[in-house]
């Protein structure tokens, strides 16, 4: 449930202080067994006002994405304490945004909250008021994905090769309306969409689960993709771009289809960009869509020099593989975006363990691997781990749990928080070094500002500093705890 304002006692970063909390950031909830909580620190002395903002959230829930009330100003000093450099001379990819995926299933959930509960869901997700989580990318299913109460595509048969029976029509009950609702409070938001399956008759197999496009429905799939990005379009809804194939060499989910790169490099070069091309359509189209251990995959299709011109870069999940993959295809193809699509988070859920391992590893490994956005899977599930199609995913835990109006926030609703609240779209990465078990990731703002994220993947206190045009704040963080740093 919503959770009032409140102040409490709390261990914080750098010298111990009152933690106040601003907005979300009091509700006392998310999955998973944690540790005992910290002793309460004494009271603070009075301070300067600080020149640096500081957020935290940590793995005993002591915090849960709470605003420290502390004085953190950089001086002319020196230690001997590890050291975070921040270069903003330095600069590299420009930041789309943070946020989740808007499965079929979380829109049903929200749908179904009354009115005013899911009102205030989405002020307090998407908004961009000092209260809110200012969430800037959501990802869609093109059709239904795994996390849809039934399979379904926009033209489910018979044969229909001129696409005479196309209808959203099973996206208007609650998609549609939801996100709708979200582009209200924030029109600017980016959504990307992906399909899991095209109509089985445009399939080897007929089947919903695996096979492939059938050759002679290369030219209709496009423009099956082409009347769904009009049809949102007449709806209110721009999608700014689209992966081609959710996962496409995972041929086991429910629903799913196999695209081999040269497949998918056909598709592009005869066919989607000629479609997109005609139809006056600017949406992005990005290859791959999977696992960051097949990094060849979407760098056959960039090689494609009939593919290439169409594509706008390459998504990556990270089941398999690891993050610097994204790198290497960043560096083969400079001029070519990285995107970072899907994570789960695997239920019940650890928080003490998910949070910090969540925002080490995507929200702050992504964008250091030049990813433009980083994609939680997904949004929001029932208390049961569903809605979900039959051998859909059964342990996905979303980033909030929706029981009726309540409300439950889960470790990826605090990973995703930590940015997307601060980093803007805009927002430019900047240089920092790594010093041992503190991972981290700096960017400048479109205001103006500075944000650094880090996390102690360490296992004791750790004492470090923030350096920044030749003066530092000394600071530290407990074990496991993931903080956002504003000046």
């Amino acid at each position: 449930m919503y959770s009032s304002l409140c102040l409490r006692w709390r261990p914080v970063v750098g010298a111990l202080a009152l933690l106040t909390a601003l907005g979300t950031g009091c509700q006392k909830d998310g999955g998973g067994s944690s540790p005992a909580p910290a002793p309460a620190p004494p009271p603070p002395t009075a301070a300067s006002p600080s020149q640096v903002a500081v957020w935290l959230t940590m793995p005993d829930k002591s915090a849960l994405f709470y605003r420290q009330k502390v004085s953190l100003r950089f001086e002319a000093t020196t230690n001997a304490n590890p050291t975070i450099a921040v270069d903003t001379t330095q600069t590299y990819q420009t930041m789309d945004g943070f946020g989740y995926c808007l499965t079929g299933g979380s829109a049903q959930l929200m749908g179904r909250m009354s009115a005013p509960a899911r009102a205030a869901l989405i002020k307090e997700l998407f908004a961009t008021d000092s209260t809110s989580l200012g969430v800037s990318y959501l990802r869609v299913s093109i059709g239904a994905s795994d996390l849809d109460p039934a399979v379904f595509t926009y033209d489910d048969g018979p044969a229909d090769p001129t696409l005479a029976n196309f209808s959203l029509a099973p996206d208007r009950t609650y998609l549609i309306p939801v996100l709708k609702e979200i582009l209200a409070v924030n029109p600017g938001i980016k959504i990307l969409g992906s399909p899991w399956t095209a109509p089985t008759w445009m399939k080897t197999n007929g089947s919903s689960v695996g096979g492939s496009l059938l050759p002679q429905y290369y030219g209709a799939y496009a423009q099956y993709f082409v009347k769904y990005l009009q049809g949102m379009k007449e709806a209110g809804i721009t999608i700014d771009a689209v992966t081609l194939q959710n996962e496409p060499l995972n041929p086991y989910n429910n629903p799913s289809l196999v695209m081999q790169a040269s497949e998918q490099a056909d598709f592009i070069k005869n066919h989607v960009g000629p479609a997109f091309r005609a139809a006056g359509l600017s949406t992005k189209i990005i290859a791959y869509d999977h696992n960051a251990d097949r990094p060849d995959y979407p760098q056959a299709v960039l090689a494609d020099a009939g593919a290439n011109p169409f594509v706008d870069g390459s998504a990556f999940h990270l089941y398999g593989g690891t993050m610097d993959a994204l790198t290497s295809v960043h560096q083969a193809y400079p001029t070519k975006n990285v995107y970072f699509t899907e994570q789960w988070t695997q239920a019940p859920g650890n928080f003490a363990a998910d949070v910090p391992w969540h925002a080490a590893n995507l929200v702050i490994a992504a964008p250091r691997n030049w990813s433009r956005n980083v994609l939680e899977w997904n949004l929001a599930n029932d208390p049961s781990f569903g809605p979900h199609t039959p051998g859909g995913c059964t342990q996905c835990l979303g980033a909030i749990t929706i029981g009726g109006d309540a409300v439950t926030r889960n470790p990826a609703y605090y990973s995703i928080a930590h940015a997307a609240k601060f980093v803007r779209p805009g927002s430019v990465r900047v240089a920092t070094n790594v010093p041992t078990n503190l991972p981290n990731v700096a960017y400048k703002t479109p205001g103006g500002k500075r944000v650094l994220m880090v996390v102690n993947t360490g296992n004791a206190l750790q004492n470090f500093n923030i350096q920044y045009k030749g003066k530092v704040v000394s600071t530290s963080l407990y074990a496991g705890a993931v903080a956002t740093y504003i000046w």
